[in-house]
């Protein structure tokens, strides 16, 4: 399999007023296909670290941010394959008695994903028609369409119901609508984000941030869907999976830090 190389990492700079603790998500999970070189993980002032891996199998870091400012940051060359996703347009969908016991999880109400709220828009839109892989993809034409991205759209708090209401949002609410949708139409949906490079695709202006989009289980395996870029893409590098975004934040502070800065590169470099 032909591959490429894709410098990735980010930075994060805090003031705090006193000691905080903090978890951070930024390295990738262990993947078949993708391999990590040069990595790094540390802080500025030095900062005592510890690794441990949350409920859901992703890798995580512990760290404390001194008082005054602090830098915490990672990086490496990740090796990925030179192709898009896997996809199969006649991938079945499963009637809820015929799920995976540890999928069931993903068809319920979560922080920010509400099928319950959302039930009556799913089925009258996407309950008709025939099911499948072809339903998961409308759901995502659809919600590619309805939302338009906007930095600054939504707020920390703001549920997949508050962003079908504005019909805006950045990529985790295309994310949580698109999840909400499938969970109402008994389908498991769940929440990933990780590092996506503009490779083989015309370049976004804005700067680069995390990405986030979902994984549906379809016949015996986990699908990638993309609501708000809503095209198959090379390069992903995931970090987390769960629920929703409360599940895998890329920082959560014990305290109330001043976040100053926050840099994110996923870029193409040559082999």
């Amino acid at each position: 399999m032909q591959t490429r190389h894709v410098r990735i990492g980010c930075s994060f700079v805090y003031v705090a007023e006193v000691d905080t603790s903090v978890v951070f998500h930024v390295q990738p999970r262990n993947a078949r296909d993708i391999t990590l070189a040069g990595e790094y993980l540390g802080g500025e002032p030095e900062m005592a670290l510890r690794d441990y891996t949350d409920v859901y199998g992703n890798p995580c870091t512990r760290a404390i941010l001194s008082s005054g400012r602090s830098r915490f940051s990672y990086g490496a060359v990740a090796t990925v394959p030179d192709a898009t996703e896997d996809a199969d347009e006649d991938a079945p969908e499963n009637p809820p008695d015929k799920l995976p016991d540890d999928t069931l999880l993903y068809t319920l109400p979560s922080r920010f994903c509400l099928p319950d709220l959302l039930g009556d828009e799913a089925w009258s839109r996407f309950g008709g028609l025939p099911p499948g892989y072809r339903r998961v993809q409308a759901i995502c034409d659809y919600v590619n369409g309805h939302l338009t991205f906007a930095y600054g759209s939504s707020t920390p708090v703001s549920t997949a119901a508050d962003v079908f209401a504005s019909g805006l949002g950045v990529c985790r609410d295309f994310a949580h609508l698109a999840i909400s949708f499938c969970r109402a139409l008994n389908i498991p949906a769940r929440y990933v984000f990780g590092y996506l490079p503009d490779m083989d695709v015309p370049p976004d202006p804005a700067p680069m941030d995390f990405a986030a989009w979902m994984e549906v289980w379809l016949g015996d395996r986990w699908w990638t869907f993309d609501p708000r870029n809503n095209r198959r893409r090379k390069g992903r590098i995931l970090i987390g999976r769960g629920r929703d975004a409360s599940d895998v934040a890329m920082a959560t502070t014990f305290g109330g830090p001043l976040l100053e800065e926050m840099l994110v590169t996923a870029e193409e470099v040559p082999g």
